[in-house]
């Protein structure tokens, strides 16, 4: 990843957003972090070897990481592969994309990359896949008020290339452009088994453009306070370098990021191995990027999560799986003006149908729709649902 040194400046909670308040809920999903999982995560990711490009080692940890997300639930219609020529290999990009209910179109990014150099890279970068991993298996079905983006990127030791590439041929050839609310970067966080690894950085934009410093500082100490509340270690704050985020910074996006405080003395050496790190480490910064994610993306606050109205009207849309149509069941709703819009996992509306005052049930048509999963949100000035649908 990266090599740099501290200007570390220990951040009390007290300056902090005022705004930024503990929610009970977000404790508890951060608290279902997995050492377990961690552990199991690091030890296969070290098993695959050394994940240079073009090696079968890069693309077997590609499928590894694929089948990891199908394990929690996830489709492959949500993950997208992004190809890009590295000197004379073919790498990839994996994106998955999770749908929030209230902005759709705008995206939380959190991304890592899972290439290494002359070794394992069990900590530079297993470290942060096996993260990006948990907090993809614990917000599954929690919904977001924000779209989710977990970005495993290929790439980053030749020199960012795979994160460039994205930020070049994805967001800016997104028409309208794709909306970022923040990127948040984790790299290289196992720590040192030598040490005690009882605090995160905290990685803040203070380069150029200027324009988005500010927005960036604003966010890391949101990310600050996230870690005081949803875990046991202490923060230092520093300056992002040399990694994944930094095409974002120069695209003018506004970014954040983990690196660990006790750095490894084994990055980009046959020795970056589990038994030079601390897992543990690792499962405490996970559990601080749950919480942070929740709070990014704005995930409901109790496991009712936002459809609050499913027990009030009885509303629901069905069949699910479908192929053909949709209905759409009012229940003991008042009829009212109502809209009905079915979004794609790039947050596009594809459908859109409005009813001045619906029958109990209407039938919308989606036979034109390709196979994948969609988003059903019903909304009136009195109600807001919404459905994940399977169309196949």
């Amino acid at each position: 990843m990266k090599s740099k040194l501290l200007f570390a400046v220990l951040f009390l909670f007290a300056f902090a957003s005022h705004s930024q308040q503990y929610i009970p809920y977000y404790a508890t999903i951060a608290n279902q972090v997995s050492v377990t999982n961690v552990l199991n995560d690091l030890t296969e990711f070290e098993n695959l070897g050394v994940k240079c490009r073009g090696t079968a080692a890069l693309q077997n940890t590609l499928t590894w990481i694929k089948n990891k997300y199908t394990s929690y639930g996830y489709t492959a219609s949500q993950m997208q592969e992004y190809s890009f020529s590295n000197g004379n290999a073919t790498c990839k990009n994996l994106v998955l994309t999770k749908i929030g209910t209230t902005y759709p179109n705008t995206f939380v990014i959190i991304c890592g990359h899972y290439d290494t150099i002359t070794g394992t890279g069990t900590n530079d970068n297993g470290s942060g896949t096996a993260i990006l991993l948990e907090v993809a298996r614990l917000l599954q079905n929690i919904p977001t008020e924000y779209s989710i983006k977990f970005i495993n990127f290929s790439g980053e030791e030749d020199g960012l290339i795979g994160s460039q590439n994205f930020v070049s041929n994805v967001v800016n050839s997104t028409n309208p452009k794709m909306n970022i609310k923040l990127v948040f970067n984790i790299d290289e966080v196992g720590g040192r088994a030598d040490m005690d690894n009882d605090t995160i950085t905290c990685e803040r934009d203070t380069g150029s453009p200027t324009s988005n410093n500010a927005a960036s500082n604003a966010v890391t100490n949101e990310l600050i306070t996230c870690v005081e509340l949803y875990s046991d270690l202490f923060t230092d704050l520093s300056y992002a370098y040399a990694s994944d985020y930094m095409p974002f910074e120069e695209n003018n996006e506004i970014i954040t990021g983990f690196f660990e405080t006790n750095e490894t003395p084994y990055k980009h050496t046959a020795n970056d191995l589990l038994e030079n790190m601390d897992p543990n480490y690792v499962y405490r910064v996970g559990k601080a990027a749950t919480g942070a994610m929740m709070h990014f993306a704005v995930a409901a606050t109790s496991a009712l999560g936002n459809d609050k109205v499913k027990d009030a009207t009885l509303m629901n849309v069905f069949p699910n799986p479908t192929a053909q149509f949709l209905n759409i069941n009012f229940g003991n709703q008042t009829p009212t003006a109502t809209t009905v819009s079915l979004i794609d996992i790039n947050g596009k509306v594809v459908i859109q149908q409005s009813f001045n005052k619906p029958n109990q049930i209407e039938t919308i048509p989606i036979s034109s729709l390709a196979k994948g999963i969609y988003l059903a949100v019903i909304k009136s000035n009195v109600i807001r649902y919404t459905q994940k649908i399977v169309l196949n």
